[in-house]
């Protein structure tokens, strides 16, 4: 009892990046600065004007089950590439904190390279000023990797519209699972990565 059936054919997970958000990249800021960029990040919808590729729309319109993270971005790309289906949303997938080091409000960076040195500073030196640590944010993308490995498990294919860095760690955890990884686009928007059971 609770595993999986082995007469169904284990779906595929499809991990996706959601599309270019509304907030321009091409400024530079202090640590503060940042703080408060990534809390605008954080509830801003897409950029107006884009469209999915038309693989990804053609891949999601197969798929059995979709499910996107509750961030606001995300949700909207799901509505991109879903032509108006139905779909979850899972606040279990939203994206690992991004919080920068505390450094002088004389040096400013563009959100790229501070969002570089916070995931450095974050994933090695574990400086999570208050907000959800590395192990809790591991653990997270463990149960997310378990609901889909489920879901896919029962023979559906699952399309999941989340985060880049928080994909990153379901990937891992899938990977540890005996999940292989058969596509992987890379870190831009719209990017997938997609795994099948060895």
């Amino acid at each position: 009892m609770g595993g999986p059936r082995l007469d169904v054919q284990p779906g595929a997970i499809t991990l996706v990046r959601h599309g270019e958000p509304a907030l321009s990249r091409k400024v530079r800021l202090s640590a503060g600065e940042y703080r408060d960029f990534w809390a605008r990040y954080e509830i801003m919808g897409l950029l107006p004007g884009q469209t999915p590729p038309a693989a990804l729309i053609g891949h999601v319109e197969a798929c059995d089950v979709l499910i996107s993270s509750t961030r606001l971005r995300a949700i909207e790309s799901a509505q991109a590439v879903g032509k108006g289906r139905d779909f979850e949303r899972d606040e279990v997938l939203v994206e690992a904190p991004l919080p920068p080091p505390r450094w002088p409000s004389w040096i400013r960076l563009s959100p790229r390279i501070w969002g570089f040195l916070a995931r450095f500073h974050w994933w090695f030196f574990n400086h999570h000023q208050g907000e959800e640590s590395r192990r809790e944010s591991e653990a997270r993308a463990d149960r997310a990797a378990a609901k889909l490995v489920a879901i896919a498990e029962s023979g559906q294919d699952v399309v999941v519209l989340a985060h880049g860095f928080f994909n990153l760690l379901i990937d891992r955890s899938l990977r540890r699972r005996g999940w292989r990884r058969t596509k992987r686009e890379g870190y831009k928007y719209w990017s997938t990565r997609r795994f099948q059971r060895r």
